[in-house]
């Protein structure tokens, strides 16, 4: 799901437009949450990632699928382009700067002496079904909790219009490598509590929730998106924020390219200008995250407690986290930061 103002001007771009959420306990207390004078957004990725590419067709970039990039091109210290493999033959592009977008773990940043590796704990192991035929509110996302769910993570159901959804889970690393999946234990909770549903499509993957990259950059080289650790550590999204960071990134080599400095220190104003806007706060959402992970079950169930004795018309997604960092008070100046976009 995101939150960005440019989807409400494309309305094939919108599967769902969601105005809240419920919050699922372990033992199945359910908070529910307005989001008040918010919209979150739930794409069609389809329709989506192919207008994004067409945009930049319309404004003159060159698109070419089917390309497998093996290396990059070095010269004096510098990024200098590309070789990759089009089909059968084997080119070069050469380029002032390399912009990678490559995901998780970055073989591009590797390849250019930036560290890209993920440490376990911050590493998601995802699974998600897309359904059909699910009774669910569908202006109101769903999230599970607890380790009887999703250890080290949650669990979430987001509408998608026309009695469909998206069902998946996130479980962290550290509890997925000791013998139960992420897939066991989304079937498991598909089969308890959905079981009439219709499983049209599975995706499968990682998802990186570490601290956001802090040189996502090198000598004529910059990364962007999950391969710049530009998600939000707390709830995996990164479609807003690696949008952002790409918009950024392209700001700044433009700029690079009038000035002819492809230097890592000129570089270093894109990292600079990202943290201001929002890499300072996906580091508070780090902070906020690893706390909430040293909860146990029966510390979620009293948060779940706490919270519904708010009037519903008062309770936010703040004062969610506020009470969910009870144990660390010292936290809660990062959650005021963190909604007060500070």
């Amino acid at each position: 799901m995101v939150s960005i103002s440019i989807l409400s001007q494309k309305k094939t771009w919108i599967a769902a437009e969601i105005k809240g959420a419920t919050l699922v306990s372990p033992k199945n207390h359910r908070v529910n949450v307005d989001f008040k004078n918010e919209t979150g957004y739930i794409l069609n990725r389809r329709v989506f990632d192919y207008d994004l590419a067409k945009i930049a067709v319309n404004e003159g970039a060159e698109v070419f699928t089917r390309c497998y990039v093996n290396d990059l091109i070095i010269k004096d210290g510098f990024v200098n382009g590309v070789k990759l493999k089009y089909f059968d033959e084997t080119l070069e592009v050469k380029s002032k700067i390399v912009i990678g977008a490559d995901g998780i773990e970055s073989r591009v940043g590797r390849w250019g002496g930036v560290k890209t590796m993920v440490r376990m704990k911050d590493m998601e192991s995802c699974v998600q079904y897309s359904v059909s035929n699910i009774d669910i509110s569908q202006d109101k996302m769903i999230m599970f909790v607890g380790k009887n769910y999703a250890p080290g993570g949650y669990l979430w159901i987001f509408p998608k219009g026309d009695r469909s959804a998206n069902i998946g889970i996130g479980i962290s690393g550290k509890y997925a490598k000791k013998g139960k999946s992420a897939k066991s234990y989304l079937d498991d909770f598909v089969n308890k509590f959905y079981p009439d549903v219709s499983i049209l499509t599975t995706v499968c993957g990682g998802v990186s929730c570490p601290k956001p990259m802090a040189e996502p950059i090198n000598n004529g080289l910059m990364l962007v998106g999950d391969a710049a650790h530009q998600i939000n550590p707390m709830t995996g999204g990164g479609i807003a924020s690696g949008m952002r960071g790409g918009q950024i990134a392209g700001q700044i080599a433009s700029q690079a390219l009038k000035d002819e400095d492809y230097s890592k220190k000129y570089l270093m104003k894109y990292p600079k200008r990202l943290f201001k806007e929002f890499g300072n706060n996906h580091n508070r959402f780090y902070r906020i995250k690893e706390s909430i992970h040293q909860l146990k079950d029966d510390d979620l169930n009293y948060i779940a407690e706490k919270v519904s004795e708010i009037p519903e018309s008062k309770r936010t997604l703040s004062s969610i986290f506020k009470h969910a960092v009870y144990k660390k008070p010292s936290l809660i100046v990062d959650v005021f930061k963190v909604f007060a976009g500070i």
